[in-house]
């Protein structure tokens, strides 16, 4: 507990890769929660069992998966009924859940938790230049409350680059919209930056 400010963790943590359960690297974490409503502030250090080069060469990969799509992708309900993902959809929910992390972020607070549940629908928007951008419908599951929360996500990517996603989530339990502008970071993070409505 530090007086004026709010409460203070130490986190030791392993990380794992989503998709395989293969060990991902280690992590020391200090989270702060302030006693103002606002995001955690927190510092971290991790060692990671790949490489930069290794991770720069799977988000290629991904990247051009999508890319060389003959027509834009657009899905609904991923994982379905049985939790299972069309493989042509697997870079879809890939980006979603490094997308949805930032809204997660925004939102989570010393009592409060957040998962991705499901991308109820996405459609991707076809750009000029060479970036990538969807629109997600994803359904968060709030813990303790059990409650699933939708938000709106707008997401735009191109390897080398920080994702950029845009949200805006219905509160229907606490009685108000909430929303950001522009949340940017890595695909391996997101950082944020406040910015307009989308």
């Amino acid at each position: 507990n530090i007086p004026e400010s709010g409460h203070k963790y130490y986190l030791q943590f392993s990380t794992e890769n989503y998709r395989t359960g293969e060990n991902a690297g280690n992590c020391l974490a200090t989270v702060l929660y302030p006693k103002k409503k606002s995001p955690p502030v927190v510092s971290i250090k991790c060692s990671h069992t790949k490489d930069q080069k290794e991770i720069q060469e799977e988000d290629n990969r991904v990247y051009q998966r999508i890319r060389h799509q003959s027509k834009p992708i657009t899905g609904n309900n991923i994982p379905d009924s049985y939790g299972k993902i069309e493989p042509a959809l697997e870079p879809v929910w890939a980006l979603a859940v490094a997308g949805s992390s930032s809204i997660m972020w925004e939102k989570s607070t010393e009592t409060l938790g957040y998962f991705l549940a499901q991308v109820k629908s996405v459609r991707q928007w076809i750009r000029k230049d060479d970036f990538i951008e969807f629109d997600y419908t994803v359904l968060l599951h709030e813990i303790p409350t059990q409650e699933i929360i939708s938000c709106h996500m707008r997401l735009t990517w191109l390897p080398g680059h920080p994702l950029k996603v845009k949200h805006f989530c219905a509160a229907e339990s606490h009685g108000v919209d909430e929303g950001s502008g522009a949340e940017s970071g890595s695909a391996a993070g997101p950082a944020t930056e406040k910015g307009a409505n989308f």
